[in-house]
């Protein structure tokens, strides 16, 4: 039976401190199922469908990255059965054009009057859940196709422009850059993804339940949990929580950070960015730590969130100097050495 029907209505027009922490209470339970739903088709991967989720309740889009075997396309259609959202799918390769991804208006006769009119035909865009399948698999000309619909929320095409159905999600997937035949995401694409999420390999455990479930003839049931309108609600139910003024600081001199030269880096990171953090970063950190708060119960931002969602947010957003690549350093060191060496509160 689908687990939609008894989906408690997110109620946003707070009067105490009670019905806030109703609201919240709510939200976090209907999280668990949805949590649980995943995991009958999901073995392990606890921390990347969570990055997965949290970006979603943040109204960002993702973009996963491991070698191929991992999970990262399962992850994503059972993310799109838990939703009752349309969902379509788009496999990247190097012959794909942009008017595959976006749609084109063709010539058809009207039935009724004999003539032939141009009708456009939207694409796989038009859902509200996107699988950008392998998409480092694409020219950077298809992979453009997709930064108005994943910034703007809406595509021009012949100059018209249409605007797509909310929420809209992409989570695109991709195999590592040093793989063969892949081309690397230009930068202002990169930006417009909320999280990357990187997949790590499975463990023995998890690889023995992954055998058991897939070479049993047993078939996983994922049912829906939620529907657009709920996921809406949860958003704006995330940017009521609060963020204390010294949090925020510690966020913005996070970013400010991996500015190479800037009054807040680290000496040590220094030579190792080539291009730091833009706003978007920012934001991008302060919400999923908002959601990330929510989640575990709280109505106010702590450093804790900052750092857990700091990887996912900022990782595809340094671009690393010569030096770095040279000495094995990477992103996610930059990060973490950031973390561990700037003080909380700035003297």
């Amino acid at each position: 039976m689908p687990d939609l029907a008894p989906l408690p209505k997110l109620d946003l027009a707070f009067e105490d401190i009670d019905s806030v922490k109703q609201a919240c209470a709510d939200f976090r339970k209907v999280f668990d199922r949805l949590r649980a739903q995943i995991a009958n088709a999901m073995v392990g991967q606890d921390l990347i469908v969570e990055q997965t989720l949290i970006a979603l309740f943040a109204n960002g889009h993702v973009l996963l990255e491991g070698v191929p075997g991992l999970g990262k396309t399962l992850l994503v259609r059972t993310l799109g059965s838990a939703l009752t959202l349309p969902f379509s799918r788009i496999q990247f390769t190097p012959d794909l054009m942009p008017s595959d991804i976006t749609g084109t208006s063709v010539v058809l006769e009207n039935p009724a009057t004999g003539r032939r009119e141009f009708t456009f035909r939207p694409g796989p865009i038009f859902a509200q859940l996107v699988l950008a399948d392998e998409i480092n698999r694409a020219t950077p000309k298809s992979q453009s196709a997709l930064l108005e619909a994943m910034q703007e929320r809406s595509v021009t095409i012949a100059g018209e422009t249409r605007h797509l159905q909310l929420p809209f999600f992409v989570l695109a997937t991709q195999n590592p850059i040093e793989q063969e035949g892949t081309y690397p995401l230009p930068e202002a694409q990169l930006d417009r993804f909320f999280f990357k999420v990187v997949v790590p390999y499975a463990s023995r455990g998890e690889i023995n339940k992954i055998l058991d479930r897939t070479t049993a003839g047993v078939a996983s049931i994922v049912n829906p949990v939620m529907d657009g309108e709920y996921i809406l609600a949860a958003q704006r139910l995330a940017t009521r929580i609060v963020v204390s003024p010294h949090v925020q600081d510690y966020a913005i001199r996070l970013i400010m950070a991996t500015h190479p030269d800037h009054e807040h880096s680290d000496p040590k990171m220094n030579g190792y960015v080539h291009i730091g953090v833009s706003p978007r970063g920012a934001q991008a950190l302060i919400s999923g730590a908002k959601v990330r708060a929510l989640l575990a119960g709280r109505y106010a931002v702590s450093f804790k969130d900052i750092k857990a969602v700091a990887c996912p947010a900022l990782r595809h957003r340094i671009i690393r100097s010569f030096e770095a690549e040279a000495d094995g350093v990477t992103t996610d060191d930059i990060i973490n050495e950031l973390l561990d060496t700037l003080p909380r509160e700035f003297e």
